[in-house]
């Protein structure tokens, strides 16, 4: 890894931009807010908004699992020090679908090196949605946890030019770094930004290190035309370089390349009827090596594998405005994805040779009825074609083909003598087999294939808001039948090294509630609660992969341009296993204990402009594993999941000018 000796001396020139007079911006609004962002809470039923230029506590996220990890039902499986696989309500992978910038494409890593969130860089984005469960259908097929968006937005941009940047500096080497400029006409803008992440190898809190290290860059452009008030036209182009070691598994990534570029086009008022027409239309491309030499000490013969995977996606919608009192959401969307491997040392040599390929198609709409002021029914219905292949050698091995159907309805209501707004909800949707299920599992066969996992999923819970007090509570059950479970090499007569995939029929319940109250001008007290209790009905154990109760409580206090805020996070232990068993992203290895961790942040806000924050994770040095956590087969025979990291201080500058 490179030894950031530069970054260090743009520290004092970064202060010294954050002392500079503040400004008002052009919407009179503060641009940069103060810390800190410790329990995000649901902003609309099973909906929560976030802003990621917010600061945050605990550390600053690089990569989108890091971010998603500090909403409540979120945990995330920690391989290194990058690229975790975030996972809601104990569901990841394929059942939680993860648009950037309105881009539906997944990893090219067959091992799951590199989720669609390890491609985030959270503070280029302005707005982070998150929909818990199968309450939308707009947002592609077989979304059982839910789906979370990270978006953009030029239509809020104001006229003007404008800079900001951020730099953060961390324990073991840790440098993140952002640079960004835009220039908004009132018919166009343009809007650059430049990322750089990097970490050596981090220490657990005994002291021992932990195979981590990583490296990322990207660039990103957005150039934007409006010939006039109601019509917008946006061009993308996304570039980013990365490596990362690894600690739970043989190989480290040596390459993560992907190259991205889109076209969007929005039209409103077009009629009374026809309120808006959106269309999107992106392609990615993924190219990525892994090897055994380059980040560690060689053991045994080289080996080399280099997977690629193209992305070809549309999506066009209409709003309709049926009535005053109903509207309407109609869409259709397209995703082809072609993934190719190559294994040896002179893989770049070689032509590729295509593994697998899927084409998935759907229809959507999505209706809201206002009963009356303070009612409205809100539903939608799906129908998806999926056909994928399977090849081996370049050859037809396996192919199948599923119509799916998905669909939901939700009441909501505010109760007039409350401030409160209650909500229930049934949501039913049907997911294919992804790559990692079809391809490594073995669940596309020229015998067999597995059949499409069906959840049934009852949502319910409300939302309070007054002068001093804002908190959600949220309950479901769902029914799964044909749930997709995988096992390891050797377990139940699978001979597959990297595992096998079968159909079982699953019982899942759960719940998250989160609360912030400010108890006086200076003091606000937080804290939120997550549980899932899932079943294997079918193998009648616990269902593998679920996440224990966590609680957290935060208490923030301001004074003038001070803010100081402490998260102490506790985890319960987690005895409900099955071991051997899980999903594409991990397996149960057994019991793990419980813990609690405490987080310290402070910052300070000379200008409007301008803050400065500092934080300590993992206050007392404490040594402890997530149990959705992979194995660290990095140290040899250990047969013990990854740590996290121990005490981690930080620093960070955020610096915007007009």
């Amino acid at each position: 890894m490179p030894n950031p000796v530069c970054v260090p001396r743009l520290l004092p020139l970064l202060i010294a931009a954050s002392l500079l007079p503040a400004t008002a911006s052009a919407d009179g609004h503060e641009p940069l807010m103060t810390i800190v962002v410790t329990v995000p809470h649901a902003s609309s039923p099973l909906t929560v908004v976030t802003d990621p230029k917010a600061p945050q506590q605990p550390v600053p996220a690089n990569d989108g699992a890091s971010y998603l990890k500090n909403i409540p039902g979120f945990t995330m499986i920690r391989k290194g020090g990058t690229d975790g696989d975030p996972v809601l309500r104990g569901l990841a992978g394929s059942r939680l679908n993860v648009l950037l910038d309105g881009m539906d494409f997944h990893g090219g890593c067959g091992m799951r090196m590199d989720p669609p969130t390890a491609y985030v860089f959270p503070e280029t984005f302005d707005q982070v949605t998150v929909i818990k469960g199968p309450q939308t259908v707009a947002y592609g097929n077989g979304n059982s946890a839910g789906v979370v968006l990270f978006e953009r937005d030029s239509g809020a941009m104001q006229p003007g030019k404008s800079a900001s940047g951020s730099l953060m500096l961390g324990a073991w080497e840790r440098v993140d770094a952002l640079a960004t400029g835009r220039i908004v006409t009132d018919q166009a803008h343009f809007e650059a930004a430049l990322t750089h992440a990097e970490s050596g190898d981090y220490e657990d809190g005994d002291g021992t290190r932990v195979h981590s290290a990583y490296q990322r860059q990207s660039a990103s452009l957005q150039a934007g035309y409006r010939p006039d008030v109601d019509t917008r036209i946006d061009v993308d182009l996304t570039a980013s370089r990365a490596e990362a070691a690894y600690a739970d598994r043989g190989m480290d990534g040596v390459k993560f390349d992907r190259d991205s570029y889109g076209l969007k086009f929005e039209k409103t008022h077009l009629s009374p009827l026809l309120a808006k027409l959106s269309a999107r239309v992106y392609h990615t491309y993924i190219d990525h090596v892994m090897d055994n030499y380059s980040l560690r000490p060689q053991t045994g013969m080289k080996m080399v594998s280099n997977p690629d995977r193209d992305t070809d996606g549309a999506r066009v919608s209409a709003d309709l405005n049926l009535s005053g009192d109903t509207d309407l959401k109609l869409g259709a969307d397209w995703r082809d994805d072609v993934h190719t491997l190559r294994n040896t040392v002179n893989y770049a040599n070689l032509p590729r040779v295509k593994d697998y390929e899927s084409t998935t198609t759907g229809l959507f709409g999505e209706l809201t009825h206002r009963l009356a002021n303070d009612r409205r029914v809100i539903g939608g219905l799906r129908h998806d074609n999926w056909d994928a292949a399977r090849y081996s050698g370049g050859t037809l091995l396996a192919d199948a083909e599923r119509d799916l159907s998905s669909g939901f309805v939700r009441y909501e209501q505010d109760l007039a003598s409350h401030p409160i707004t209650a909500y229930i909800g049934v949501g039913h949707n049907e997911r294919p087999m992804d790559y990692w299920e079809a391809v490594n599992k073995i669940g596309l066969s020229a015998t067999s294939n597995l059949n499409p996992e069906q959840t049934t999923q009852l949502d319910a819970g409300m939302l309070w808001k007054t002068r001093t007090v804002k908190g959600s509570v949220s309950v479901f059950h769902a029914s799964v039948d044909d749930y997709i479970l995988t096992r390891t090499n050797g377990t139940a007569g699978c001979a597959n090294a990297n595992g096998c995939a079968e159909n079982v029929d699953a019982t899942r319940y759960g719940m998250e509630a989160d609360l912030a109250w400010t108890l006086n001008a200076a003091l606000t007290l937080r804290g939120s609660l997550a549980y899932v209790h899932a079943d294997n009905d079918t193998l009648d154990a616990p269902l593998a992969q679920t996440p224990p109760l966590e609680g957290r409580l935060g208490l923030d206090y301001k004074a003038g341009v001070w803010r100081f805020g402490s998260v102490l996070r506790m985890v319960a232990e987690q005895d409900r296993v099955h071991v051997g068993y899980g999903n594409i992203v991990g397996q149960d290895y057994g019991v793990t204990p419980g813990f609690t961790t405490l987080a310290l942040n402070a910052s300070y806000k000379p200008g409007k402009r301008s803050l400065v924050s500092v934080g300590i994770d993992n206050v007392f040095d404490k040594t402890y594993s997530e149990h959705l956590a992979r194995d660290n087969t990095f140290e040899a025979g250990s047969g013990t999941r990854v740590n996290e990291p121990g005490r981690f201080a930080w620093a960070k500058v955020n610096v915007s000018l007009d």
